[in-house]
């Protein structure tokens, strides 16, 4: 009997893949700014393997500019990514919250009647 009591409290307290958003938008968000980050990873590449051919080591001190810019761009893109990504999991974590929330005030308001019922008269 006990293994039924928490099966169905599970089950109660489980929210369904419907009840989430998807957050389709700030999906294409994240994916666009990774995807930036990579592109510019890859022009760096570029840009170094060009600069050394067409230079030789006179482009050092121009690549080691260049790299860094690049390299802190690419961070910050891909730091982006991984921001907007944390935003849908916390509209999903507050989602859920509301969901819970509200499937135990209607726990509660079933099982005890109306708040006005209980309350004890008070004789002024």
């Amino acid at each position: 009997m006990a293994t039924e009591e928490m099966d169905k409290r599970f089950h109660l307290e489980e929210v369904r893949d419907e009840d989430l958003q998807p957050y389709v938008t700030l999906r294409y968000i994240a994916r666009l700014f990774k995807i930036l980050a990579i592109l510019m990873v890859v022009m760096l590449i570029g840009e170094v393997v060009t600069g050394f051919v067409t230079q030789g080591m006179g482009a050092l001190m121009t690549l080691i500019g260049e790299t860094t810019k690049l390299l802190v761009i690419a961070g910050l893109m891909w730091g982006g990514g991984d921001i907007t990504i944390l935003m849908i999991d916390a509209g999903h974590d507050l989602r859920v919250a509301r969901i819970l929330l509200g499937r135990i005030n209607a726990s509660l308001q079933h099982h005890e009647g109306p708040a006005e019922e209980r309350r004890p008269a008070v004789n002024g």
